[in-house]
Formats: C-alpha cells, sequence, structure tokens
C-alpha cells in the first residue's frame, strides 16, 4: 500500500518528470497528485460509467421479486414509504461515496479509501476489514440477485403455460436449481469479456429498464381492472397474521427489505474510475445520477404496482398459487 506521504521511489521519479500540468486526463492528474500510478487504460465515459452502475443497483429484478414478501408484513403504506425513507438516508451514503471518489479516483475505490483516511495505523487493518466484507457482499449478492431471477423465469414460464390451477408448468426445485446455475454461468462468461462489450450490454440494459420501466409504469395503472385509492395506498397499514410477527417496529423493518435490497451496488462507478475518462468528476457524476434515477423510478414503479392490487389479501397469505 502506498501512502500519499510516503511514495515509492520509482513513483516519485515519474511525478518528478511528467509535469502534472501536462496531463491531458483530470482523473489521471488527480492519480500522480496522489502518487499513484496509472495501470489501466482509461475507454469508459461518463454515460457507460453510468449505465454500469444502473445495471448493477437491478432496479426490477429487485423490486419484482420481493414486493409480494414486504407487503405482506404491513400492507402498501411501509412498502411504499419505506422506499422514500430508505431513498433519504442513501443520499447521504452517495453523496459521501462521492466526494471521496472525486478525491481518491482509483479502482480500488472502497478499501483504497478506507487506507488513505483511517491513516497509517489503523489503515491496513481497516483497508482489509473493508476488502473482505465488500467481497462478502459481492458474493452474497451475486447469489441473490441469482435465486431472484430464477423466481422471475420461473413465474414467467408458469404463467406461459397456464397457472398451478389450470395445469401450467411450474418449475420443480431441480429445473429451479438448474436455471440459477445457469444464470451464475452467464453472468461469469459475461465478464470474461472486456470492459467496453460489458459497457455495450449495461447500455442496452439501461435503455431497457428505464423505457421499458416507464411503459409499465404507465400503463399497469391504465389496465388494471380497478385501482385502489389513493388513501388506502398512503396511509393502510397492518401487521398480517400470516408472517407470525406481532412487532409493527419490527414488521416495519422487514417491509422496508424491498428497498434494502434493491438501493445498493451504486458504488460499481467508484471501481471504474481508473478506466473511465476525467474519473474524478464523472466518477461522482454516475454515482448520483445512478442513485436518482433508481430512486425516482423505483418509487413509480412500488406506486403503480400498489395502485394496480386487485386483491390485498392474496398478497397476505403464506402460500400463494398463481
Amino acid at each position: 500500500m502506498a501512502w500519499s506521504n510516503s511514495v515509492v521511489p520509482e513513483i516519485q521519479e515519474k511525478v518528478a518528470v511528467l509535469d502534472i500540468r501536462d496531463v491531458v486526463d483530470s482523473g489521471e492528474r488527480r492519480l500522480l497528485e496522489l502518487g499513484y500510478k496509472q495501470e489501466l487504460r482509461r475507454e469508459m465515459t461518463l454515460f457507460k460509467s453510468l449505465a454500469i452502475s444502473f445495471s448493477t443497483m437491478t432496479l426490477f429484478t429487485g423490486i419484482t421479486p420481493l414486493f409480494g414478501q414486504s407487503f405482506s408484513y404491513t400492507g402498501p403504506a411501509a412498502v411504499v414509504w419505506g422506499w422514500v425513507i430508505v431513498s433519504f438516508f442513501v443520499w447521504f451514503v452517495g453523496i459521501a461515496m462521492s466526494e471521496i471518489c472525486s478525491s481518491f479516483p482509483t479502482t480500488g475505490s472502497l478499501y483504497f479509501w478506507a487506507a488513505h483516511l483511517a491513516g497509517p495505523k489503523w489503515g491496513p487493518i481497516t483497508s482489509w476489514c473493508c476488502a473482505w466484507l465488500e467481497t462478502i457482499g459481492v458474493i452474497a449478492g451475486t447469489g441473490a440477485q441469482a435465486f431472484a431471477g430464477s423466481q422471475i423465469l420461473q413465474n414467467i414460464i408458469l404463467l406461459s403455460t397456464g397457472t398451478n390451477k389450470d395445469g401450467g408448468y411450474f418449475a420443480p426445485k431441480g429445473v429451479f436449481l438448474a436455471i440459477y446455475f445457469m444464470l451464475l454461468l452467464i453472468w461469469a462468461i459475461l465478464n470474461t469479456f472486456a470492459l467496453n462489450v460489458i459497457a455495450i450490454i449495461d447500455i442496452f440494459s439501461i435503455w431497457w429498464q428505464v423505457i421499458g420501466g416507464a411503459i409499465i409504469v404507465i400503463s399497469l395503472p391504465l389496465v388494471a381492472p380497478t385501482r385502489q385509492s389513493a388513501l388506502y395506498v398512503f396511509t393502510e397499514f397492518h401487521v398480517s397474521d400470516s408472517t407470525g410477527i406481532q412487532s409493527k417496529p419490527y414488521a416495519v423493518i422487514m417491509a422496508f427489505l424491498v428497498s434494502q435490497y434493491s438501493l445498493y451496488g451504486y458504488d460499481a462507478a467508484a471501481h471504474l474510475t481508473e478506466e473511465t475518462k476525467g474519473a474524478d468528476k464523472n466518477g461522482p457524476i454516475a454515482i448520483l445520477s445512478s442513485i436518482g434515477i433508481v430512486t425516482t423510478f423505483g418509487w413509480a414503479y412500488i406506486l403503480a404496482l400498489t395502485f394496480s392490487i386487485q386483491e390485498s389479501g392474496y398478497l397476505c397469505k403464506a402460500r400463494r398459487d398463481l
């Protein structure tokens, strides 16, 4: 680990020979000011960085599988306002992260920041803990997203072939597990491609989610046979007996799961800063922009789903037949 006040000799020599003012890219200029040697090629634009960060947050695959479960704990009000509350605090994290990203636009991002901000004494252990916690989070998050994606595909197949009551095909555990591993394999293969290829895929992803999401948000309430009242959507609160939870505060926390599960991953732009042009500016912009888009679209999607509920009691059942 190279500290800003204790730079390795070869980097010191490079900084001494090269006039920092001659460096065109502001992100690389900032790295030189830190005594950090540029290693990666800067090929990412602001929009590509935003696309990757936005796609990592997985807006619709985060909300869709957990909406019914979160709704079953307390009804609509906690889900609707839970998104607003979680979004509010996520903005504080995002703003702080963007500020640090602007000052330390390195690929190491979180654990590099932890090492520098904690100082020489606590930096190594802080960086080590941060890196391993992030690794555990990425592993758990990838597994959770694959599980959620498998559930969505399982239900798409069921609804395409009928329903449980009409003899539709509901994938058994073995098939579900095969879908799960298939998704993980596809993701692993995609991650072997060059970053520019992944960026193109994520650009398609952001347009797919924004345009497709807008169509769903607008059309779902329009085609719904009946719509719930605003009073119901924004104020209805109850603790369902089917969940086995009696504590209202605990039930509210559980209802917040859909928001907490969806509003993460915006640090992806920070991991790409050493490959992003003008990273000291574009990295923070990508982080804040992805948070802004996801929090706005996410709340609109939740409102569209909640206003379009036909049988609220159906969502609160412990076991549901599609």
